[in-house]
């Protein structure tokens, strides 16, 4: 029988010290705050635990699943208090959007991926209960945007981490309040950890048609020598991105924009397959999320795969999407959910993702 319960978080139950707040069918809360003043909740259950911050953005700070690391390698040991994106850049999972999304270009204001991922949440609220799934903690709450004569909407993420689950069940819901319809951009920024000589595996067919490199190179990048003849490299032959080798250039950054082919319930999928067999996962349901963006970064200081960022439009800003019709329009006081899954896969899991990835291209060929 499907129930659930919540409770109420403020910012004065987040201390220095971590304390336990409840337990429950073997999973676990507790709180803490880090010494930078970022409040954190941390989720455990009996395969890995989640640390997320409940009032900077609903980010999943950190994820470890089988005693590994799934988050990228970043400059923040911490998360710092702020709302500027790259001032406290590091987290698992970042909510990008809802008005606008990705780099601004020179004709665009708006911030670096929007206002949601570092936005202080009015609400916060962890949840207990059990569905078709089996028993789960989570976590949820409120945003709400308003800015007079323009916009006004309310944004609800969820996160459900099950009792015996690598798998994270992630959600972003935003509801138009206006009695006049809004703009509506988003993506999912996951942020894996890559390792060397894993193996990309994804439901998209890897040509220069259907996984092509992004051209444009925002301000905040710097590229090095070779930089260019890389990224031409790619377009030519997409598929020598497929085995993240060592001596592959991602400096400082290389994203690619792909065609995700659905499954019969209309989810696209991507793998990360380790070496040992086992993987790292997301898959995204396409109806709401259209988009599929690639993003790896490996440098000294900064290692990240985002296997697949799923997204409602590129990642170039405003200006770039509603010239391209990718700007989508939400109807005055209806709501969109867009809905992910995330998290590590065993080697029997891995494999049994890639049969059907597999599957799924041969009859799309």
């Amino acid at each position: 029988m499907n129930w659930q319960s919540s409770i109420a978080l403020y910012s004065h139950f987040f201390n220095d010290a971590e304390k336990p707040l409840l337990t429950f069918k073997g999973l676990s809360a507790s709180l803490f705050r880090y010494s930078t003043g970022v409040a954190a909740l941390r989720l455990v259950n009996r395969v890995g635990k989640l640390v997320m911050l409940p009032f900077q953005g609903q980010q999943i700070w950190d994820a470890e699943f089988f005693g590994r690391t799934l988050t990228m390698k970043s400059m923040f040991r911490e998360p710092y208090p702020t709302q500027e994106y790259l001032r406290t850049y590091g987290a698992f999972l970042l909510h990008c959007g809802a008005l606008t999304m990705g780099v601004p270009g020179k004709e665009d204001s708006h911030p670096l991926h929007g206002e949601l991922p570092n936005a202080p949440y009015q609400s916060a609220h962890l949840l207990l209960g059990e569905d078709e799934r089996g028993a789960y903690l989570g976590l949820t709450g409120n945003y709400q945007y308003t800015v007079a004569f323009n916009h006004n909407y309310l944004a609800c993420p969820l996160v459900k981490l099950y009792e015996n689950s690598s798998r994270i069940a992630i959600s972003l819901t935003v509801k138009n309040l206006k009695r006049t319809p809004m703009d509506l951009m988003y993506l999912a920024h996951v942020n894996f950890r890559p390792v060397d000589y894993a193996e990309l595996v994804y439901s998209a067919p890897c040509t220069p048609e259907h996984v092509r490199v992004r051209s444009a190179i925002p301000p905040h990048i710097r590229p090095q020598p070779g930089y260019a003849e890389f990224l031409n490299q790619l377009r030519a032959e997409p598929a020598m991105h497929n085995v993240l080798k060592p001596d592959l250039k991602f400096d400082p950054e290389v994203v690619f924009l792909l065609d995700y082919a659905a499954d019969e319930q209309g989810w696209g999928h991507s793998m990360q397959i380790h070496p040992d067999g086992s993987a790292d996962f997301i898959s995204h349901r396409m109806a709401e999320l259209d988009h599929g963006v690639r993003w790896i970064s490996r440098t000294a200081d900064q290692d990240a795969l985002g296997i697949n960022l799923p997204a409602t439009a590129e990642p170039d800003g405003y200006t770039a999407a509603k010239a391209k019709g990718a700007v989508k329009t939400l109807p005055a006081g209806e709501e969109v959910t867009f809905m992910m899954e995330a998290g590590a896969l065993t080697p029997q899991e891995a494999r049994i993702m890639r049969a059907k990835i597999e599957k799924l291209l041969a009859g799309k060929s």
